[in-house]
């Protein structure tokens, strides 16, 4: 039980530093492309406090840790309307992308980091990684979890803006539609389908492939840097 708690004081707070950043840039990038709702609203902060979503941000990546299931999870979202932006078919893309594109420097950021402080070579099979390099290990994970995840193109994710962006417009009119069914049609295929039908898991077929390639190429960044 011990280790289990452990890992979820290591997981919790690397999500909401990863959720925090997202959402801030998601807020910063509307701000630049015209629409400041984000700042007026006070969301352009990193305090975890304006951005915590007590059951996304909390409750459910604990539950999933504890549970030892791949851990997600979910902040308020900062507020854009897309009639103030300079250019709202391309500012909403621009702004989705800002998010995910945030999560991929961060993991960057992580895997230098645990370069400089691993040893060449790695650490041992047979010796205790500490904590830092556990911290900064699952770091880089959840944040490509987040970012690939968020990249899905079903409403309410990023991905979904960005589909929409790239359709024509009549296409991207009729797609736009749909997005208020985004939280139900995003229930029934994360957790129905999955409950269903087994060897249907959105999440283990589409997310964690790519995350699991994502990680090989950004852990070859830690080795060039520790100079394994």
């Amino acid at each position: 039980m011990s280790e289990t708690i452990l890992l979820a004081a290591i997981l919790i707070p690397c999500l909401i530093v990863a959720i925090v950043f997202h959402e801030v840039a998601h807020g910063y990038v509307a701000m630049l492309l015209g629409d400041p709702t984000a700042k007026e609203r006070r969301r352009l902060s990193l305090n975890p406090v304006r951005h915590v979503d007590p059951v996304g941000t909390l409750l459910v990546p604990g539950g999933l840790a504890l549970a030892g299931l791949p851990v997600f999870g979910w902040a308020k979202p900062v507020p854009v309307i897309k009639q103030r932006l300079d250019n709202p078919r391309f500012g909403m893309m621009a702004v989705a992308a800002a998010g995910p594109g945030t999560n991929f420097v961060l993991a960057l950021v992580a895997a230098i980091a645990l370069g400089l402080v691993m040893p060449a070579g790695g650490v041992p099979l047979n010796e205790d990684p500490g904590i830092v390099v556990m911290g900064l290990t699952y770091f880089i994970m959840i944040n490509l979890f987040l970012a690939l995840f968020n990249l899905l193109p079903i409403p309410p994710f990023d991905g979904s803006h960005i589909v929409e962006g790239l359709l024509p417009r009549s296409a991207a009119r009729v797609y736009e539609r749909i997005r208020p069914l985004g939280f139900p049609l995003l229930f029934v295929l994360l957790l129905v389908v999955p409950y269903v039908f087994p060897e249907a898991n959105i999440i283990e077929n589409f997310v964690i492939p790519p995350v699991e390639w994502a990680m090989g190429h950004y852990f070859a960044v830690t080795d060039w840097v520790a100079g394994a």
